[in-house]
C-alpha cells in the first residue's frame, strides 16, 4: 500500500539548503482533488443533500460508539435518511486492522455504494481504509487524481486533525504494535462537512491534542522538500490561526466563534498536506503511537519542538517563517511550540504519557526503515532518531 504520486523534479538533486531559497527556480506539480467543502454552523443538516450530489445510494456510517450517540451523530443520521443503510461504530484510535476488516465486511454484506465518516482522524482514516479495500477488491485502484473512486467518501470531522482532506491513512498491526501508512489519489474524501457545532462536545484535552496535531502538519509542510507554493502558504496561515485560537478553544470550550476559527485552521492544516510530505516528526509520532497506544495528537504535541530543533540548521529560513507565524520574532519556533503546548495543558515528556525507555529504543531502531522519516529535509540516522526521542522523554 503506497502513495502513487510524486513531485516532479528535474536536474540535479536539491539539498535541504536549497529549500530555504525562493521557489522560483523549482519545477513542481501541484495536485488538486475533486472535493466539495461545506462549512458553517448547521452544515451537518445538509449532509443528505451533499450525499445526493455525490450520487450516493446505499451508505455506511463509520464512527465510534460515542460518535453514534452524539448530537452530531443523530443529526447526521436524520439528514441522510433512507440513504443510510448500515452503521459501523467500532472506530478506535490508530485504526486497528481488525476494525478495517470488520467494517469492510459490512461494505460487502450491505452492498455499500458510499461511506460517510463522523469523528476525528481515526474515524476518517478508517473510512479511507475501507474505501481502499473496496478499490482493491473491485480491481480498479485509482492511479491519478483524474480517476473516480470505487466508492466515494464523505467526511464529517468533529476534531481538528485535518485528516478529512488528505488521501493518506494509517493502520495499526495490533500483534506487531506497528502503525504504517498508505494512500492513493482517489482516497481523499470527495465531500467534507465542517460544522463548528459538531465540535462543541469535544473535551478540552481532545481539542488540545488534535489542535497540536494540526499544528504539526503545518510545521512539517512549511519545511517539506516536496512542498508547493500553495502548500507552504496554507501551512503558515494555518500555524498562525492555530496559535491564535487553540488556547481560546481550550480555555472557553463553549465559545462557538473560537470553535469555528479553529475548525477553519484545521481545514488549512489538512489542505496543505495534499502537496507536501511529512518527515521525522510525524514518522516518529506515528511509530510511538502505534507501539504504545498514546493518541497521535499527544505524541505530536510532545515530540514536535524537539524535531523542530533537529531540523533548524537544515531549514533555517523555514523555521524563521514558522516562528513569525507563531508570534515570535527571534526565530525560535521550537520555543513557540513548547509555549503553546504548555498553555493548552499538555505534558512536556513522553515519560508522562506512559511511554517507556524500552519503547524509545524500539522506535529508534525502526526509524531507519520508516518511509516518512526518510522524507525529512535532512538525513536521519538511528542515533538522530534516538536523540530526538530521548530529548522528548
Amino acid at each position: 500500500m503506497v502513495a502513487v504520486w510524486t513531485r516532479v523534479k528535474r536536474g540535479r538533486r536539491r539539498s535541504a539548503r536549497d529549500y530555504n531559497r525562493p521557489m522560483g527556480g523549482t519545477r513542481w506539480t501541484h495536485v488538486s482533488y475533486a472535493q466539495r467543502l461545506h462549512f458553517g454552523c448547521g452544515a451537518i443538516d445538509d449532509a443528505g443533500r451533499e450525499a445526493r450530489e455525490l450520487g450516493a445510494g446505499r451508505m455506511l456510517l463509520v464512527t465510534s460508539a460515542r460518535g453514534r450517540e452524539s448530537a452530531a451523530g443523530r443529526r447526521l443520521v436524520q439528514s441522510l435518511g433512507a440513504m443510510l443503510v448500515a452503521v459501523f461504530d467500532g472506530a478506535r484510535p490508530h485504526v486497528p486492522e481488525s476494525a478495517v476488516r470488520a467494517a469492510s465486511e459490512r461494505v460487502r454484506d450491505e452492498r455499500i455504494e458510499a461511506v460517510v465518516s463522523l469523528g476525528g482522524g481515526s474515524s476518517t482514516d478508517l473510512g479511507k481504509a475501507v474505501c481502499y479495500h473496496a478499490e482493491q477488491e473491485r480491481g480498479g485502484p485509482g492511479k491519478s487524481c483524474f480517476d473516480r473512486p470505487a466508492i466515494p467518501h464523505m467526511s464529517v470531522p468533529t476534531t481538528y486533525s485535518g485528516a478529512e482532506l488528505t488521501p493518506f491513512f494509517g493502520v495499526t498491526d495490533e500483534a506487531a504494535r506497528r502503525k504504517s501508512g498508505a494512500g492513493g489519489p482517489t482516497l481523499a474524501p470527495a465531500a467534507v462537512i465542517y460544522d463548528p457545532e459538531a465540535t462543541l462536545d469535544l473535551p478540552p484535552r481532545a481539542s488540545a491534542e488534535t489542535g497540536m496535531n494540526a499544528l504539526a502538519h503545518c510545521v512539517e509542510v512549511a519545511w517539506s522538500p516536496a512542498r508547493t507554493v500553495e502548500a507552504e502558504a496554507l501551512a503558515l496561515a494555518g500555524a498562525a490561526q492555530i496559535h491564535r485560537w487553540l488556547p481560546r478553544v481550550v480555555e472557553q470550550p463553549r465559545d462557538l466563534e473560537a470553535r469555528e476559527a479553529m475548525l477553519g485552521a484545521a481545514l488549512l492544516a489538512g489542505r496543505c498536506l495534499q502537496n507536501a510530505s511529512m518527515g521525522v516528526h510525524h514518522g516518529l509520532a506515528q511509530m510511538v503511537g502505534g507501539r504504545t497506544g498514546i493518541s497521535h495528537g499527544l505524541a505530536n504535541a510532545v515530540i514536535l519542538a524537539h524535531a523542530t530543533r533537529f531540523n533548524a540548521d537544515a531549514v533555517p529560513e523555514a523555521i524563521a517563517r514558522l516562528a513569525r507565524a507563531l508570534g515570535r520574532q527571534d526565530g525560535d519556533a521550537a520555543r513557540a511550540i513548547d509555549e503553546l503546548r504548555a498553555r493548552v495543558g499538555l505534558p512536556a515528556r513522553l515519560s508522562q504519557c506512559g511511554v517507556s525507555a524500552d519503547d524509545i529504543e524500539a522506535v529508534a531502531k525502526l526509524s531507519s526503515s520508516n518511509a516518512t522519516v526518510a522524507k525529512n529535509p535532512k538525513p536521519v540516522t538511528e542515533d538522530d532518531a534516538r536523540a530526538i526521542l530521548r530529548a522528548a522523554f
